[in-house]
């Protein structure tokens, strides 16, 4: 997902994308979500959230 997208979420969410890294911000969407915070945390293989939103690009 471009960061274009993530900042247009973020901003639905009432974060300030503003000059923040992709998995900054992800994470932060995350957490307002109430999931765990754990975009690019190197537990894609184990978190169970198989439809999450940022899974394509989480490693």
């Amino acid at each position: 997902m471009k960061i274009s997208e993530i900042k247009k979420i973020a901003s639905q969410h009432n974060i300030n994308g503003g000059y923040t890294k992709k998995s900054d911000l992800v994470r932060a969407i995350q957490e307002s979500e109430g999931n765990q915070p754990c975009f690019e945390a190197n537990r894609a293989a184990d978190c169970g959230q198989h439809s999450c939103l940022w899974r394509e690009d989480c490693n």
